[in-house]
């Protein structure tokens, strides 16, 4: 029997060589009219998505955009007072917004495809995070969201599977996927170097280690691109129908592409030396570019479990951290463009609650509590409108929680005064960011429940 290995780098090749999905390449003859033509589409109108999946709830729904505008008939969110937080006015678009200054580590061109939607996901527990990523009860057959997403998108993008890749879980169960019902392993950023390096230290598709590094892989891909391709030609002019003949002509790599996928992924992956942030991003643009998984997931830390924290000190030292917070975004959005596919990705992050933003602790700057009243969705990607969606308005006690949003506009409206209630801000907010995957508004619908509530954020999609 082959090893997990040896079938994972076999399905590698199949589609790295070729450009073709594998369950295409095991049977052409099976492939649907449907899932041809969604793979040509994929082309241009869908995405890959990286989230950011952290347990500990870390503060970073407490320093970005919509946490520094006048709350009608409440008190002032509570920021660190150090100077490196000090509050920036920053373009994100065409529209300036206030925020702590590390938000400008994101260069421009990702402020103008960056969307903060302010939402409540009601967790107040860290092992709430796969409650979290299952909507609290919302998907249909108790799918995590990302899961949900991956279904959708993985026929479309012929990925080598479906199921969704943890680069950042590491042995946090909590931080963990599952796909129909079935919890995945975490695959760190060094793990996967390993599983795809040769003897020689070198990434190598040719199979086992035994090819020799980068350039025998590049033969070896060549002459698996000519042997498949001559192959699906031949039964293409016996009985192919039009679309199957478009569909070859639009996804089949050229023998250039061939080896400039197979030198750029070599050396992306042999820069991987640690799990950290940067080499997270490494790894996740070595799977999309080897259409791996729709969907993978990373860890970027922004403050920690703060509950003892005087003067807010962790939330300023991971903010302004240069392989964390904001910069962390960055490293993660800089590797995608390094790989040349900034758009064919969306970045997002899908914490399990939120921080007190003006309670007597937070007010104290000693520290921040669990928050289910209010989360931020950072999302970043070409299809995505830059601003911010909801915001923060008193909910209870004086306390300042997630408010409604107007769907039309985005705005920040008072529980009654929108069509999206704060309590159903969470699943608005994953309904827009599958909207804005590409994945059509229908399909989105199936992933939820009836009653499930929220609806896509119009004004937030590009």
């Amino acid at each position: 029997m082959p090893t997990r290995r040896e079938v994972l780098i076999g399905s590698m090749l199949g589609t790295l060589a070729t450009g073709l999905p594998a369950w295409f390449l095991a049977d052409p003859r099976r492939a649907n009219a449907q899932n041809l033509a969604c793979a040509i589409d994929a082309k241009e109108n869908l995405q890959f998505l990286i989230c950011c999946v952290n347990s500990n709830g870390d503060p970073i729904s407490n320093n970005c955009p919509g946490t520094y505008d006048d709350v009608a008939d409440g008190g002032e969110a509570i920021h660190p007072e150090d100077a490196s937080m000090a509050e920036t006015e920053l373009s994100w678009g065409e529209k300036t917004y206030k925020a702590a200054a590390p938000w400008g580590s994101l260069s421009e061109t990702m402020r103008a495809r960056t969307a903060f939607i302010h939402h409540v996901t009601l967790a107040n527990n860290h092992g709430d995070q796969p409650k979290v990523m299952r909507l609290m009860g919302a998907t249909k057959n108790s799918e995590m969201l990302l899961s949900a997403y991956a279904k959708e998108l993985a026929p479309c993008f012929g990925t080598v599977q479906n199921e969704p890749v943890a680069l950042g879980a590491g042995s946090n169960a909590s931080e963990l996927v599952s796909f129909q019902g079935r919890t995945l392993a975490s695959v760190s950023p060094t793990q996967l170097r390993q599983l795809l390096t040769g003897s020689n230290g070198r990434p190598s598709f040719g199979g086992g280690g035994r090819s020799g590094g980068s350039s025998a892989s590049v033969v070896t891909l060549r002459s698996i691109r000519d042997k498949y391709l001559d192959e699906l030609h031949k039964l293409a002019q016996q009985d192919a129908t039009g679309v199957q003949t478009k569909f070859l002509d639009a996804l089949s790599l050229s023998r250039a592409q061939t080896r400039q996928l197979a030198e750029q992924l070599a050396e992306t992956l042999a820069a991987i030396d640690n799990d950290g942030v940067a080499s997270q991003g490494k790894a996740a643009a070595a799977l999309i570019q080897a259409n791996v998984s729709p969907v993978i997931t990373v860890r970027i830390g922004f403050g920690g479990d703060n509950h003892s924290d005087s003067n807010l000190a962790n939330e300023v030292a991971q903010h302004t951290d240069t392989d964390n917070g904001c910069a962390g975004i960055q490293l993660i959005l800089d590797e995608l463009v390094a790989a040349g596919i900034e758009d064919r990705a969306t970045f997002m992050t899908l914490n399990v609650f939120g921080r007190n933003l003006n309670d007597s602790k937070a007010s104290a700057r000693s520290g921040r509590d669990h928050y289910g009243n209010h989360s931020v969705a950072v999302v970043i990607g070409k299809n995505v409108k830059p601003g911010v969606y909801g915001g923060v308005r008193p909910v209870k006690g004086g306390q300042l929680g997630a408010s409604g949003i107007d769907s039309a506009t985005g705005d920040s409206v008072p529980d009654d005064g929108g069509d999206i209630p704060r309590l159903e801000t969470h699943v608005a907010m994953a309904r827009t960011v599958g909207v804005a995957l590409g994945i059509p508004e229908e399909s989105v619908d199936g992933m939820f429940n009836t009653g499930a509530g929220g609806k896509v954020i119009s004004a937030a999609i590009a």
